[in-house]
C-alpha cells in the first residue's frame, strides 16, 4: 500500500526535478485521485484505534448478508473490531451489536465517519442529509 502511494509521490517530484513546469492544481488532483482509487482497491478502509488520531488505511471489512440487511464487520490489524448493520432508513449505519451507539456523521461528498467505542472509520457513503446519530 505505502509503496503505491510513495509511486506517485515519487512521479511528481520526477516531473518537477525534470524541470517541468509547475503541476497545475488539475493534475494534481488527478493524481490524488488515481492514487486514492489504487488504496481503495486494497479492500482497506480509513480508520483510527482507541486514544488515536491518527487515520490510517488499515483496517479491512467483510461484508455478510444477513436476515437484517448487510452487516459489515469492521477489522483492525490487531484483531479488534466492530460490526454495524447499514440502515435502508436515511441514518447510514447503526451498531450491528452490543450496547454502545454508533455515531455517523457526513465528512464530505461521498463520506461519513462512524465513531464507536472510541475508534472511528471513514466509509463510503451515498449521502442524503445531514449527520446523524445512529443506534
Amino acid at each position: 500500500m505505502s509503496m503505491r502511494i510513495s509511486s506517485g509521490a515519487l512521479l511528481l517530484l520526477a516531473l518537477a526535478a525534470c524541470g517541468e513546469p509547475k503541476t497545475d492544481k488539475a493534475t494534481l488532483a488527478k493524481a490524488e485521485a488515481e492514487q486514492r482509487a489504487r488504496a481503495d482497491d486494497s479492500g482497506n478502509i480509513v480508520c483510527a484505534q482507541r486514544g488515536s488520531n491518527d487515520f490510517a488505511r488499515v483496517c479491512t471489512v467483510d461484508r455478510t448478508q444477513s436476515a437484517d440487511g448487510l452487516v459489515l464487520t469492521l477489522r483492525h490489524p490487531d484483531g479488534a473490531f466492530h460490526r454495524l448493520l447499514v440502515t435502508r432508513d436515511g441514518r447510514g449505519v447503526i451498531a450491528a451489536d452490543g450496547a454502545e451507539k454508533a455515531v455517523v456523521s457526513v465528512i464530505g461528498s461521498g463520506e461519513i465517519e462512524v465513531a464507536l467505542g472510541g475508534d472511528r472509520y471513514r466509509l463510503p457513503a451515498t449521502v442524503k442529509g445531514k449527520a446523524a446519530t445512529a443506534s
